[in-house]
């Protein structure tokens, strides 16, 4: 019997020739990646109180994303304490306030196909749209790995889950995604492997590929894998990271899959996740024209480059609804660089849009961006579940950047084609 990509990686990380759903293996650890929130402030006492250091610095990614920019005290001690923690182990891949994790980490070259890696946060199997397992783990689990460079893993079943077709216009991996969740669930990856497969998969750039990676986490999956090809290794390359042996990443065409489930994009159409889940995702025309308070495009899901452009081709030569606000948060510094060089971020404010800095923002409900008792949101984010943007009796809506972008327009939920045909 073949191996899927998933089962590849594992064995390697195992120092195993093969291994099979089920197997308990110790992995060696190719990259660690920890954030301010769960990450210095949580294991720093740990280790001190243990007396021991960081295997090995150079396989640690530590990116300060939640807590910035600071708005009290509370959250600039703890921006210290990352800073303090970075400088006493030797952290030398240390981005301080330059966007989020699960888009600096393989913007800054730091994500390869075949790396067996961890992140101190629940979607950190974005790394799967490179080519690499990665999956969150909690601050216990990352002490250990931090420590020992090791991690044990039972080997999980693959899922394949297949798209064919190419999809209209206004419509995103998002859209895809928030229709998988709506499908199959939040359990509907059960803990295991997701592998996207298809023409659809094969069709899209990286930064959407990362979005359907990253939404891995709302189907409940440990990873979400998508086999590297030139379009990855030209990313890679691009932002001075090394491919290495891609080619042998990919699953035999006698792997065996737990389940396989098949979607076609050409019907697919613009979809938005009622309160509180990704899985209530429904057609935007299924949904009333209810009202928003904030618009919000953000989050690692949500406000990478192509995100912005997307916005940016909804909103170009229009202005957003008078008496509502639509806020952007650019997922990372140099996205913001770039979207200031192509005049993106030039159409957004002349629509009407407040900027907010890059990082995670209101999508955690941290700082700036959050919302107030009662308020309603529509957010290109990945979760609305009930309280997580600000106040508990807040609400929040999920949609792709083009629809959230036409409904601060209108100033309700709207369909992205009627601005866009």
């Amino acid at each position: 019997m073949g191996q899927t990509i998933a089962e590849k990686i594992i064995a390697k990380a195992a120092g195993q020739q093969t291994v099979k759903p089920g197997d308990i293996v110790t992995c060696n650890v190719d990259l660690a990646m920890i954030h301010d929130s769960g990450g210095p402030r949580r294991v720093k006492p740990l280790m001190e109180k243990l007396g021991v250091s960081v295997w090995d610095p150079n396989k640690v990614v530590l990116i300060s994303d939640h807590f910035t920019p600071c708005t009290d005290a509370e959250s600039a001690n703890i921006l210290k304490l990352t800073r303090e923690w970075a400088a006493e182990q030797g952290i030398i891949n240390f981005y301080d306030q330059q966007g989020i994790c699960h888009v600096v980490t393989p913007e800054r070259g730091h994500i390869h196909p075949g790396m067996f890696a961890v992140g101190g946060d629940s979607h950190s199997p974005t790394g799967g749209a490179f080519g690499s397992y990665m999956f969150g783990i909690g601050a216990t689990d990352m002490l250990g790995v931090l420590v020992t460079g090791q991690t044990w893993i039972k080997v999980p079943e693959t899922i394949n889950i297949k798209w064919s077709g190419d999809f209209g216009v206004g419509i995103a991996a998002k859209d895809m995604a928030l229709k998988m969740c709506a499908t199959l669930g939040m359990d509907g990856g059960d803990y295991q492997s997701i592998l996207y497969s298809g023409d659809t998969i094969e069709n899209l750039d990286m930064m959407e590929r990362m979005t359907l990676s990253n939404m891995a986490a709302e189907l409940g999956a440990q990873s979400g894998l998508i086999e590297p090809d030139e379009k990855t290794v030209d990313y890679i390359k691009s932002v001075g990271g090394v491919p290495g042996d891609w080619q042998n990443f990919k699953s035999d065409p006698d792997a065996n899959y737990s389940v396989s489930h098949e979607f076609s994009a050409i019907d697919l159409e613009p979809q938005v996740a009622v309160p509180h889940s990704p899985a209530n995702a429904v057609a935007v025309g299924d949904v009333g024209k209810d009202q928003i308070d904030q618009f919000y495009i953000g989050a690692c899901t949500g406000a990478k480059l192509n995100d912005l452009e997307m916005a940016a081709s909804v909103l170009k030569g229009k202005k957003i609804a008078a008496g509502k606000r639509l806020t952007v948060a650019p997922a990372s510094s140099r996205i913001l660089a770039q979207a200031i060089k192509q005049g993106i971020i030039e159409v957004l404010l002349e629509a009407g849009a407040g900027l907010l800095p890059p990082g995670c923002g209101a999508c955690a409900g941290y700082g700036v961006g959050v919302l107030a008792e009662d308020e309603v949101c529509l957010a290109s984010t990945a979760r609305n579940f009930q309280g997580r943007m600000g106040a508990s009796t807040s609400k929040v809506y999920l949609a792709s950047p083009y629809t959230v972008a036409a409904s601060a327009i209108r100033g309700h939920i709207s369909d992205p084609r009627e601005e866009l045909l």
